[in-house]
């Protein structure tokens, strides 16, 4: 079946649905970086990367002897998110109905759409549930919907990541919805961990690495050897440089523990006055993660969350991959990281914001069979 990918980020759920054997004739990514990735590792698909808002001629986009099966994407959720200030008023709210307009013009058999679990509880300005009104738009335009929460360590997945997928089916199909959500392939002791995810890759210390290596150790599980197929080489394995108060901040925190927890003469100080502590201190910053469990979530910002579980340095934005479940042939364009005034995404920011791939795998299997067996 052929899917349009809109919000395509660097390509995450795109990949998952070409693994379950989806076609993708057409993905839109405004972001230039994050769609210079997309196009690197999805040599078949058109790649617009235009502000989806400013697409208006739809029948062009696509040959005219390709029939659109479904459509999938993750529209921009900041104003969903429970992690942020959760601005009913953010324009990026509304863009799920381009998500909308573009299922109203090509109606495919079904759509998916993912998004953070704050979207459940959700008002809009006026007082109604973002997801009621979510549900109501693609009744409106003839689709049955069902959303559920799924966490991506019971697909194989190397990190606890809870999110919200919506699945429509068109009125003209049975809506079995019980049929629609893959169930989980791991139970939870046996989800695959941090350690297992990532330590065979090049040993790395503060400042060390570079955007093309070889592989020094041998794989010593089935994780690492599906990450490694058809990979002759590490891509994107370089670790930030450190300073030595922060190596030594580094080494002072424990598996479980932050920043937060570390004493008074390690923690963090002004900047331009290192005799006086900044006072800033947050518990989701430089975070070392046990190794013998599944990631927390990876964010976009995971660049300055989380302390590598065995080395006093961050994580490289290849083991953010592993750990979002992209194989290792999978290369990342743009800078590893940006200043804030940087308008786009870097490397670690693609990869946070992605949806894992082998999450969005066991999701595109689970619709195929749907389709098949109905």
């Amino acid at each position: 079946m052929n899917v349009i990918d809109l919000f395509a980020g660097c390509g995450g759920l795109s990949l998952g649905f070409e693994m379950a054997g989806f076609t993708i004739p057409l993905a839109i990514e405004k972001d230039e970086w994050a769609a210079e990735t997309y196009k690197l590792n999805h040599k078949g698909t058109e790649v617009i990367t235009k502000d989806i808002t400013q697409i208006t001629d739809l029948n062009s986009l696509v040959a005219e002897n390709t029939a659109i099966d479904g459509i999938i994407g993750g529209p921009p959720c900041q104003g969903f998110s429970l992690s942020g200030n959760r601005d009913k008023n953010d324009p990026r709210n509304s863009l799920f109905m381009e998500f909308v307009r573009f299922v109203d013009f090509y109606h495919p058999k079904f759509f998916l759409m993912e998004n953070v679990v704050g979207i459940l509880s959700m008002k809009t300005k006026a007082g109604e549930s973002v997801k009621e009104v979510i549900f109501k738009e693609f009744d409106r335009i003839g689709y049955n919907v069902t959303v559920k929460k799924v966490n991506a360590a019971d697909f194989g997945v190397p990190q606890t990541r809870i999110r919200v997928i919506f699945v429509g089916i068109r009125k003209d199909y049975s809506f079995f919805r019980e049929k629609l959500y893959p169930l989980p392939i791991l139970s939870e002791r046996n989800q695959i961990t941090i350690e297992q995810a990532i330590m065979d890759l090049p040993v790395l210390e503060a400042g060390q690495g570079s955007d093309e290596m070889d592989y020094t150790i041998a794989p010593s599980n089935d994780y690492q050897i599906w990450a490694r197929q058809n990979s002759k080489k590490v891509y994107n394995h370089v670790s930030m440089k450190h300073t030595k108060r922060l190596i030594e901040r580094f080494s002072n925190i424990s598996c479980g523990q932050s920043v937060a927890d570390v004493e008074e003469q390690f923690q963090q100080r002004q900047r331009g006055n290192s005799q006086v502590l900044s006072g800033k201190v947050y518990s989701q910053n430089n975070m070392r993660p046990f190794p013998n469990k599944p990631s927390p979530t990876i964010p976009a910002s995971f660049q300055s969350n989380f302390i590598h579980p065995f080395f006093n340095r961050n994580y490289t934005a290849r083991e953010g991959a592993r750990l979002q479940s992209f194989p290792d042939i999978y290369v990342f364009c743009g800078k590893r990281t940006t200043m804030s005034w940087e308008k786009n995404l870097s490397q670690y920011q693609q990869i946070g914001n992605a949806v894992p791939p082998l999450l969005a795998k066991a999701l595109a299997e689970k619709i195929a069979d749907y389709f098949s067996s109905i």
